[in-house]
């Protein structure tokens, strides 16, 4: 045996360390709907593959509503051994049981604390959810009572050696933190209703005494198969060595105006117009590396997957051999239905589990603007850049301005997260519109500054030759200073 409990949550589990130390008592806060049934079920099924014995008290549920809950979860409560505390344990109704010395809470909390410990000697468990304490808090009526009851069955609980969780739907006083200051531990669930799309959950563990554990909120969710528990990303808790290298982009010109290609583990920040081909270059770049060996995970935003291949199919950037190979995965995020927290973890997954070395975020405005009111999306993102540096990763963001030429307005300020930033441009020349590129930023060394004509044919991508005989290119409008200028031909 280990000197840890898993929860049966392997989110919670790295969260805490790898779980409960063993014979403690902890508290398990969240208003009704949080998932705190769902995680004491989750506990004591881990105890039973472990070969423990396991009890559930109820005061709140009848089996036939844990039954259910498990049945939504797709498992079965065998080997659980579940006591139903009734009315006949803890009360009496009939006119011979009328109290008249004592009140009848007290004789209540009495008889329902005795039929706890006396459960608890016949099974003699190692694990114990006990749900809920809001019952023994009505009964007990003074706070004083009910603290000398809860620690009196801590101690019992400790005794027998048994790891206890006890599940609090929250209905004491503000401010009361009677229970928190007797737990060993105490975890926080929370259920957060947006105006827009579906509920957000999260935990935060309040306390957890001698264990370093991880702070800060973390998002989960509750599906088929019980609570998944998302870990608060940290880079500088995975701290890994960053690899050196430099991936080409697949546009030979494109890499001479990044000073050689793209270099490994730094962001790349593509801002420009809708349209202007941010995601085309993007799509060429994760082909160019697939093309290599290498594994790409793209994630889309705004776009769906089949209008997404079209287009890059129809650039000369057939991505189904590669996607049927596995080298390539799309994927369509729904952000109103998937927290930041859930996001992050997929991509920390498939960089460290699938060893994808290309990760591109199409877009970063669906990412901002579908989730308003959460909080600290930047930082958020501070930390999902630092982590794929970290790995080697190419990472590749895209951002949509508003406007189409002349000046534009970028939805928020991402340049300083990049290592490289390249923008892109409409602009007029010969009665046509036309597009430019070129890079206005690159930590890692140094890069071309010319502005370069962009064309996006059914043929493929290519970059022409730097505009030095145009002024002006960026405001869309630009002027000529010197002769014809130098514009690639429609030609292929």
């Amino acid at each position: 045996m280990t000197d840890r409990a898993s929860t049966g949550v392997a989110g919670l589990d790295h969260i805490l360390g790898g779980g409960f130390p063993y014979e403690r008592v902890y508290l398990i806060e969240g208003d009704p709907g949080s998932g705190k049934t769902t995680l004491g079920l989750q506990f004591l099924r881990e105890g039973i593959r472990r070969g423990e014995k396991v009890l559930y008290v109820t005061l709140s549920e009848t089996r036939s509503e844990l039954d259910d809950v498990a049945a939504s979860h797709g498992f079965t409560l065998d080997g659980m051994e579940i006591h139903e505390l009734s009315a006949s344990d803890g009360a009496a109704f009939g006119p011979d049981d009328q109290y008249t010395f004592f009140h009848p809470s007290e004789v209540e909390l009495s008889e329902t604390t005795r039929a706890v410990l006396a459960a608890v000697e016949r099974v003699s468990p190692t694990r114990v959810v006990f749900d809920s304490l809001s019952e023994m808090r009505l009964l007990a009526r003074e706070p004083l009572r009910y603290r000398r009851q809860i620690l009196g069955l801590k101690q019992f609980f400790v005794g027998r050696h048994c790891t206890v969780m006890l599940l609090d739907d929250r209905t004491s006083q503000p401010g009361d933190l009677q229970l928190q200051s007797l737990a060993h531990g105490v975890i926080m669930l929370e259920q957060l209703a947006p105006e827009y799309g579906a509920e957000r959950r999260r935990l935060r563990v309040v306390k957890l005494r001698g264990v370093k554990f991880q702070g800060g909120f973390h998002d989960f969710v509750i599906a088929t198969g019980g609570l998944t528990v998302f870990p608060r990303l940290v880079a500088a808790d995975s701290r890994a060595h960053a690899g050196a290298g430099t991936a080409s982009t697949g546009i030979a010109e494109f890499d001479q105006l990044l000073g050689g290609g793209l270099d490994r583990g730094t962001s790349t920040l593509f801002i420009g117009p809708a349209g202007a081909g941010k995601s085309a270059i993007a799509a060429k770049i994760a082909l160019t590396a697939a093309a290599r060996g290498e594994h790409v995970a793209a994630y889309l935003f705004d776009e769906g997957l089949d209008t997404y291949r079209r287009r890059a199919k129809g650039l000369a950037a057939d991505l189904e051999p590669y996607l049927a190979s596995g080298h390539i995965a799309l994927t369509q995020v729904d952000p109103a239905e998937r927290s930041p927290g859930e996001f992050a973890d997929h991509v920390r997954t498939v960089v460290d589990r699938d060893h994808a070395s290309v990760v591109i975020v199409d877009s970063l405005n669906g990412y901002i603007n579908s989730m308003p009111e959460e909080r600290f999306l930047l930082a958020q993102l501070h930390e999902l850049f630092m982590f794929l540096r970290q790995r080697s990763v190419v990472a590749i963001s895209i951002v949509a301005q508003h406007g189409l030429v002349g000046a534009m307005q970028t939805p928020v300020d991402l340049t300083y997260l990049a290592d490289n930033v390249v923008l892109l441009r409409f602009f007029e020349a010969a009665g046509e519109v036309r597009q430019a590129i070129s890079v206005l930023k690159k930590r890692s060394g140094p890069h071309e500054k010319t502005i370069r004509e962009l064309r996006l044919r059914s043929s493929g991508i290519t970059v022409g030759k730097p505009l030095t005989q145009f002024q002006g290119v960026l405001t869309g409008v630009p002027n000529f200073v010197a002769g014809n200028a130098p514009l690639q031909s429609d030609a292929g």
